[in-house]
């Protein structure tokens, strides 16, 4: 289950197909054993690392019921990520040599041949099969039939305070299937669900900002509050509109014509058209076209309380608007989730693909990587290495609580951040001054200190950290070909000798005390619905936004999809395509003044005043070139441009 913001292989081979017997291979099975009936092909990474000897509370009952997805390899799992790594590659010959979604399916899907044998082993094992997709076959049955089928025990274990199921080893399938089975989920039962790590307020209860407010950065000073680093500050703006990032990234005449970007969350806000034309007409941006906006729902929808399903729309709103205000000509198609849950989120992600339903697709949502199982990694991957030979590029927000150890106690990024497949998205606070032009950025992370009684001072100045954008070292993914020469051995080896994986890869606005304002229909305290606008921030902002920036580089090509974006966002590394964003810009403390309702809503009990400090982000640091807050930067005026054919 995951939460709203919230979850690189060598070689080359353009053949058709490979053999079956590479896919068993790459799954472990000693070619010797390939026809002996009884060998097993291990499912690494089935075993949940929380599922230690000293955690384990002893068997599952036998009588217990099980729910599991057994995801397919398809034909050549080994070929698939080797032919989305050339095509993502400039350096590569076959750079932006895409396939169709048929032709992805018929190169790399799994055959009616492997369905058929993948059904009849679960089947043979007592479990009931209870649906069948492109990418996996969903089964369910008692504990003895799960533990026949996948040759594992299931034991109980403590996790936290509570107690899961999950298996004593690494499940297995039959050595005879040839490499069919790609992994399966659902032999433990912890949560995987997804959350927003964004300061979205809860629909069901309005929530504005109090002001006094800056228009622009800077443009009204707090004369009458206390300093802050020896000089008075300005109160935060009100909201950024399109207009302003558009002009902060350097879009120039570009909108986005021609190109499709879907956004992903679960479920689906009943008010978005409305909420979005609404905005749209309000700050200038172009009104939509008929079938500019259109949404993918599922026919019904689960988890709706335990996922807080009311909290997604604010989600939704917050992502279209942002892509709308960044490139006001691309068509949006937002795929909605029937739950918040992996396997259904996993679902929105294989539409688009299978579809085809857009180039470039933003995701505001995702959980920390110690949440993370590989058997859920491999499922993300598969789909992110399938759009990738499609021209299909997914951006996903890094993370609101910057190093994550005042939130876990462990420093840690997030998933699917970490995957070496998508573009992890950071955070900056942005400063865009009078006539829409670019003043700085710091990366995100904000400390609070409040007003005195007296109303003389700041106490405890600069205060406590209250959030940051999410980034650092993967613990458990390698670091891929991209990040190689670009990204500090300090930061890639943080964890040991073996350079991993680093978050995130580029950046843009994110800090709420200078963040965007959007539109949304929320309830008032009388238990009205009515249409109100306030100011947002978050990672979840951070996203949106780069999709939108990447549908004017795509414009900028003629067209021509991007795809997974990564080798070339590093390509351009150290050019002026990027801002290189830095924690102190002005060599002297950056801080900005906040006044908020106590209520969220109105006066009537009461304001707070209080002083945010920006470039603040827990042990993360900004600094010249690359960063874990920031990557490589945030888009400059030679961004869009550099993409031009």
């Amino acid at each position: 289950m995951r939460s709203k913001r919230a979850t690189v292989r060598a070689g080359v081979s353009l053949a058709a197909t490979l053999p079956l017997l590479a896919g068993a291979l790459a799954l472990g099975i000693p070619a010797a054993h390939a026809d002996d009936p009884d060998a097993r092909a291990t499912l690494k990474g089935t075993k949940p690392l929380w599922a230690t000897a000293q955690a384990d509370k002893g068997a599952t009952a036998d009588g217990s019921q099980v729910s599991a997805r057994v995801y397919l390899a398809g034909r050549d799992a080994t070929g698939l990520a080797a032919y989305a790594k050339a095509v993502s590659d400039p350096e590569s010959a076959s750079y932006g040599k895409y396939l169709s979604a048929g032709q992805a399916q018929a190169r790399f899907g799994a055959t009616r041949a492997q369905v058929a044998a993948v059904t009849a082993w679960l089947k043979s094992a007592g479990l009931k099969v209870t649906g069948t997709a492109r990418h996996y076959v969903s089964v369910t049955g008692d504990v003895a039939s799960a533990e026949k089928a996948f040759g594992t025990q299931l034991h109980n274990y403590t996790k936290g305070s509570k107690t899961y199921r999950a298996p004593a080893s690494a499940a297995s399938a039959p050595a005879d299937l040839n490499g069919a089975v790609l992994t399966v989920t659902g032999l433990d039962n912890a949560p995987h669900k997804a959350s927003h790590r964004d300061q979205l307020p809860p629909p069901d209860a309005v929530f504005r900002n109090s002001g006094p407010f800056s228009s622009y950065y800077g443009s009204n000073t707090a004369s009458t509050l206390p300093d802050a680093y020896g000089t008075k500050i300005p109160y935060a703006v009100e909201g950024y509109t399109g207009k302003q990032l558009r002009a902060a990234y350097g879009a120039g005449t570009r909108t986005g014509r021609g190109v499709r970007v879907a956004i992903t969350d679960a479920y689906a806000s009943p008010t978005i058209a409305f909420d979005a034309a609404t905005y749209a007409k309000k700050h200038g941006d172009a009104a939509y076209r008929g079938g500019q906006l259109r949404q993918v729902l599922p026919g019904k929808y689960t988890k709706t309380k335990e996922c807080g399903a009311a909290g997604w729309y604010g989600e939704e709103t917050l992502d279209v608007e942002a892509v709308h205000a960044v490139a006001p000509a691309a068509d949006i198609t937002y795929v909605g989730a029937s739950s918040c849950y992996d396997d259904d989120l996993l679902d929105s992600l294989g539409k688009i693909v299978d579809g085809h339903l857009a180039d470039i697709v933003s995701n505001s949502w995702g959980d920390i990587e110690a949440n993370q199982t590989p058997d859920l990694a491999a499922a993300y991957d598969q789909v992110f290495q399938l759009g990738a030979v499609e021209g299909i590029g997914f951006y996903f927000s890094s993370g609101d609580n910057g190093d994550e150890v005042a939130t876990t106690g462990t420093k840690q990024v997030d998933t699917p951040a970490n995957s070496a497949w998508v573009t992890a998205v950071g955070g900056t606070s942005l400063a865009v001054g009078k006539d829409d032009t670019y003043l700085w950025e710091t990366g995100w992370g904000t400390e609070k200190a409040t007003l005195s009684a007296d109303g003389k001072s700041w106490t405890d100045f600069p205060g406590a950290f209250t959030s940051g954008a999410g980034g650092g070292t993967s613990r458990t993914v390698s670091q891929p070909f991209y990040q190689k020469g670009v990204v500090p051995d300090g930061l890639a080896e943080a964890g040991g000798a073996t350079p991993m994986r680093t978050v995130p890869d580029i950046a843009a606005i994110a800090d709420p005390n200078t963040g965007f304002k959007v539109g949304q229909t929320q309830t008032f305290p009388d238990g009205s619905q009515q249409y109100s606008e306030y100011r947002i921030g978050g990672t979840s902002l951070a996203a949106p936004v780069i999709a939108g920036v990447q549908a004017l580089a795509q414009e900028a090509r003629g067209g021509k999809p991007i795809g997974f974006a990564n080798p070339a966002i590093y390509g351009k590394y150290g050019s002026r395509a990027y801002h290189d964003v830095t924690d102190n810009p002005t060599g002297s403390g950056l801080a900005v003044a906040r006044v908020d309702f106590v209520n969220s809503f109105d006066a009537s009990e009461g304001l707070t005043t209080s002083v945010r400090s920006l470039g603040k982000d827990s042990s993360l640091k900004a600094v010249r070139g690359y960063d874990d807050v920031t990557g490589v930067g945030t888009p400059a005026s030679g961004y869009v441009q550099s993409y031009r054919r």
